[in-house]
C-alpha cells in the first residue's frame, strides 16, 4: 500500500476555445498557473504541438518563459519538447537561458514523437525520422551541453553549462521506459491518452532502473484527464467539450474547443466506441467525491509518485475551479 506523498501537477496545451483569441488563451494559461501555485501544484508543464487550431503551445519555450515570469514558486517546464523537431544545441541554449532567468524552477521534459502530422513534421525538420530514431543520442547531446565538462568542447551551449535544469523522459509506449531506466531519469507516461502500455511501461522502468547522479530511485509521473464540478451532472456537461475534441482527432476535423452542451445519446455512443473508450480510460469525471474515489484507486494501482492532470474545459474559470477541487482531493489523499 502506498503511504508516501503523491505530488500533483498540470499538463497544459494552451487550448484555444471557440471565440477566444490567442492572447486570451495565453492570459488564461498564466492565470491558471498563478492559481495552481496557490493550490499547491508542484509543476505546470506545456506540451509542444503543431498545426492544430485548438492548441496554442507551439512555441513552447517562449510560453514557458511567459508563465515563469508571472509566477514565483511553481516549477514551469515542457511536457514535452519533442526533441526530434529540434537541434539539441538550440534546446540546451533555450532552457539554459530559462534556467538562469528562473533558477531552480525550470523542467525540461523530452519526447520523441512529432506532436503533429507527418507533413508538418517534415516541414519542421526534413530529417525528422532519422532524428527520432537517434533519440537516445540526441538526449546525450543535451546532457553534454548542460555539463560543466563541455567547456572544453569545440561546440558549446555556454548559457547552459552548469545550469540546473532537470531532464524528464516522456513516453506513450514502452520504448522510452527502457531509456529513462537506463539513464536514471524520471519518467512521465502519457496515460491521459495512451492507456494501453501504461502497466508494461511502468514495470519496465522500475525493473530496469539504474540509479544516477540525477535520481536514486525510480520516479513515475502518470497523466490523467480530470474534469471536476460541484455535481456529477455538471462535470459530465463540461466533459462534452473534451469528447468533441477527441472525436475531432479521430475524424480529422480538428477545431477550436467547443462550448459544453448537455450530454446527448450521440455523445454517449461516441464514448462507447472501442478506441475512444480505451483512449479515455484514465479520465476521472464527476463531483469531488466521485473523482476522489477514482483517483485514490488509480494511485493505489500505479503507485505513481506524481499525477499530472490534463483538464480540457472550455471556460477558463470552470477549468481553474476543476483544478482547485483536484488539489483538494490530492491534499486529502496525502493526509
Amino acid at each position: 500500500m502506498k503511504t508516501q506523498h503523491t505530488a500533483y501537477s498540470i499538463l497544459d496545451l494552451a487550448l484555444v476555445s471557440e471565440g477566444h483569441s490567442l492572447k486570451q488563451t495565453y492570459n488564461n494559461a498564466l492565470e491558471l498557473a498563478q492559481n495552481a501555485e496557490t493550490f499547491g501544484y508542484t509543476r505546470y508543464w506545456l506540451a509542444e504541438h503543431h498545426n492544430a487550431p485548438n492548441i496554442g503551445s507551439s512555441a513552447t519555450s517562449v510560453l514557458i518563459g511567459y508563465v515563469a515570469s508571472g509566477t514565483n514558486t511553481i516549477r514551469v517546464g515542457s511536457g514535452g519538447i519533442m526533441l526530434p523537431n529540434h537541434s539539441p544545441l538550440i534546446v540546451a541554449e533555450q532552457f539554459g537561458t530559462l534556467g538562469s532567468l528562473y533558477p531552480n524552477r525550470i523542467d525540461l521534459g523530452l519526447g520523441r514523437a512529432p506532436g503533429t502530422d507527418r507533413e508538418t513534421a517534415q516541414a519542421i525538420r526534413s530529417d525528422f525520422m532519422q532524428a527520432a530514431q537517434s533519440f537516445p543520442n540526441e538526449l546525450e547531446k543535451i546532457q553534454q551541453y548542460f555539463s560543466v565538462d563541455n567547456a572544453k568542447s569545440k561546440v558549446r551551449a555556454t548559457v547552459a553549462e552548469g545550469v540546473d535544469v532537470p531532464l524528464y523522459i516522456l513516453g506513450s509506449s514502452t520504448d522510452s521506459a527502457h531509456l529513462a531506466a537506463k539513464k536514471g531519469l524520471p519518467y512521465a507516461f502519457a496515460s491521459h491518452f495512451a492507456t494501453t502500455h501504461l502497466w508494461d511501461a511502468i514495470a519496465i522502468y522500475r525493473e530496469e532502473f539504474q540509479p544516477s547522479e540525477h535520481l536514486e530511485k525510480p520516479y513515475v509521473m502518470a497523466g490523467v484527464n480530470i474534469v471536476i464540478a460541484d455535481t456529477d451532472e455538471e462535470a459530465q456537461r463540461l466533459s462534452t467539450s473534451l469528447i468533441r475534441m477527441i472525436l475531432g482527432i479521430f475524424t480529422g476535423k480538428r477545431d477550436f474547443v467547443q462550448s459544453p452542451t448537455e450530454m446527448t445519446a450521440d455523445l454517449e455512443e461516441v464514448l462507447q466506441h472501442p478506441q475512444i473508450h480505451q483512449m479515455l480510460k484514465y479520465s476521472f469525471i464527476g463531483s469531488k467525491a466521485s473523482v476522489k474515489a477514482q483517483v485514490k484507486d488509480f494511485i493505489e494501482q500505479t503507485q505513481a509518485d506524481e499525477l499530472i492532470a490534463v483538464t480540457n474545459i472550455y471556460d477558463g474559470k470552470e477549468r481553474i475551479r476543476s483544478y482547485e477541487l483536484f488539489a483538494e482531493i490530492m491534499k486529502e489523499l496525502n493526509e
